[in-house]
């Protein structure tokens, strides 16, 4: 084999002759989690990162062209349902982020089926026909081979959780029902650098503990997207909508976005466009041994 030919990349797995994929994706919809938590005081549906955040984030997002995938709670549809009604008319998918946010992995088996019940009750009751697209609250969830059984049994195609552990490797996986894995890592969320209670998270992942700056996260992400296309590989992007209080930080965004969308080996697709394609070409994503 001549030189030339050993470092000619491998073919494309995506669309269009694209090198990599990539979902940007939101998470928490208003007040949902702290409804649950008993710490909410204002009256509900007035979350100003819905009144304020959200729609500078959307107008953001149409600029450049770029569907996304809103993971929301599905209390909050029956909350803000125009908010969800100009995400679906824009093109982004509404995906599925537990009830109000309860902690998934300390679920019972009892508590999952009934978060399940009630959330898709609600998303039928928003006009949501099924969920396509699972993201567990806090990334993880107690039992894989339960909780994915559920998903299947549902007619969820896809679950985005954390990739710390061996469930959370990208695309089908032996032992999940058939569900497309999508996973997340922490470096590739606002949150990881912009809350204090992350801190702990922050540690194990060798970086200070104090909250980082914009600058941080633009530096991890910009190197990060430049090795998913030098890999031929799949990441997820996740911003926060109650996390884009500066303009600091939504000019970050906005790079991103500009970033992801001019690019032709980047397909800039939601979860569930990327889950569709997984499922459909076996071929290209063979399952894996979990």
């Amino acid at each position: 084999m001549n030189k030339q030919m050993a470092s000619d990349p491998p073919p494309s797995r995506w669309p269009n002759g694209a090198r990599a994929a990539i979902s940007f994706t939101m998470d928490n919809l208003g007040e949902a989690q702290d409804v649950h938590k008993g710490t909410w005081r204002g009256p509900v549906g007035t979350h100003p990162s819905v009144r304020e955040q959200l729609p500078r984030m959307l107008a953001l997002l149409s600029q450049h062209g770029v569907r996304a995938t809103y993971f929301a709670e599905a209390w909050s549809l029956a909350v803000y349902p125009d908010a969800v009604a100009e995400l679906r008319r824009r093109g982004h998918e509404v995906a599925w982020h537990g009830y109000q946010h309860e902690t998934w992995s300390s679920l019972s088996a009892a508590d999952e089926a009934r978060s399940f019940e009630r959330s898709f009750a609600a998303a039928a009751a928003a006009g949501i026909d099924a969920y396509e697209g699972f993201r567990p609250p806090g990334g993880t969830v107690p039992d894989a081979g339960r909780t994915y059984a559920l998903l299947a049994r549902h007619g969820v195609r896809y679950a985005s959780p954390l990739a710390d552990d061996d469930k959370g490797r990208f695309g089908v996986l032996d032992g999940l029902e058939g569900v497309v894995v999508l996973p997340f890592e922490w470096r590739a969320v606002d949150a990881f650098y912009y809350m204090d209670k992350f801190a702990g998270i922050r540690r194990a992942h060798g970086a200070p503990e104090a909250v980082l700056p914009p600058a941080e996260f633009r530096a991890f992400l910009l190197a990060k997207i430049d090795g998913v296309v030098r890999d031929n590989s799949f990441m997820s992007i996740l911003f926060h909508p109650f996390l884009q209080t500066s303009e600091e930080k939504l000019a970050l965004m906005d790079e991103v976005l500009a970033r992801i969308s001019a690019d032709p080996d980047i397909w800039c697709a939601p979860c569930n466009q990327v889950a569709r394609w997984v499922a459909e070409h076996p071929d290209l994503f063979p399952p894996e041994k979990s």
